[in-house]
C-alpha cells in the first residue's frame, strides 16, 4: 500500500515538473522569437510608461501630496478637492482622539503620494460640517472626483479602541479606494458609500453622535 502511495506520489510530482518546465520552455521560446525592433519597442513602452509615473509624481508633490496639512479656510478645501482626484480630509477638533488620527495619517501621507491627506478643524468650518453631515469627532471624509465618497467615523471600524494601528487605517482606505494599496486590501470589494457632491452637498450622512 505505501508503495502504491508513493508511486502516485511520484507522478503527481513529475507531473508538475514536467507543466513547469513546458512553461519555461514556452516563455524562453517567446523571448527567442523577439528580435531587436521587438525589444527597442518593449523598451520604448517602459520608458513612456516610467516618464508618466514620474510626471504624476510631480504633479502630485505639487500640488501638496506626500504632507500632511492643515488647511484653514474652506475655501481652500474646495480648490484642493477640485484639483487632486483623492483626497482624504480629516474633520477634527483639539482632543486626544483627533491626535491619535493625525498621527497615523501623517505616516500614511507620506506613504501614498498619490492621494492628499488634509485636515481642517470643524468648528471653523460651519459651512462644511453642516452640508456634510458631520457630527462625530474625529471624521475623515474620503472623497474620490470631488465627491465624498466614504466616512471613517469615530474608532468604531478600528476597533472601536485609540490604539489601532496604522496599518489598520491604511487597509480601511483602502477599501474605499482613496488611495492604492498592494496589500491584503487589495482584493477588499468597498461597501456601497454614501456618495455626495462637495459643491452641493445633497445626501445625507446618518452617524451616532458623541
Amino acid at each position: 500500500m505505501e508503495n502504491k502511495v508513493q508511486e502516485i506520489i511520484e507522478k503527481q510530482v513529475l507531473t508538475v515538473a514536467k507543466a513547469v518546465e513546458d512553461k519555461i520552455d514556452d516563455e524562453i521560446a517567446a523571448l527567442e522569437k523577439l528580435d531587436l525592433d521587438d525589444i527597442e519597442v518593449l523598451r520604448e513602452r517602459r520608458l513612456q510608461q516610467m516618464k508618466k509615473m514620474a510626471e504624476k509624481r510631480s504633479r502630485w508633490i505639487a500640488l501638496g501630496h506626500g504632507e500632511y496639512t492643515e488647511i484653514f479656510s474652506e475655501k481652500d478645501f474646495f480648490t484642493i478637492v477640485k484639483a487632486s482626484d483623492r483626497v482624504v480630509c480629516h474633520f477634527y477638533r483639539e482632543n486626544w482622539p483627533c491626535k491619535v488620527v493625525d498621527k497615523h495619517l501623517s505616516i500614511l501621507a507620506k506613504q501614498h503620494i498619490e492621494t492628499r491627506f488634509i485636515k481642517i478643524q470643524a468648528e471653523k468650518s460651519p459651512f462644511l460640517t453642516e452640508k456634510l453631515k458631520i457630527i462625530v469627532l474625529p471624521t475623515i471624509a474620503l472623497i474620490k472626483n470631488t465627491k465624498v465618497d466614504d466616512y471613517v467615523v469615530g474608532f468604531d471600524e478600528l476597533g472601536g479602541t485609540d490604539d489601532f494601528t496604522t496599518e489598520e487605517l491604511e487597509e480601511r482606505l483602502a477599501k474605499a479606494q482613496v488611495i492604492f494599496y498592494e496589500g491584503e486590501s487589495s482584493s477588499f470589494k468597498p461597501s456601497k458609500p454614501q456618495t455626495r457632491n462637495v459643491r452641493h452637498g445633497s445626501n445625507s450622512h446618518d452617524s451616532d453622535s458623541e
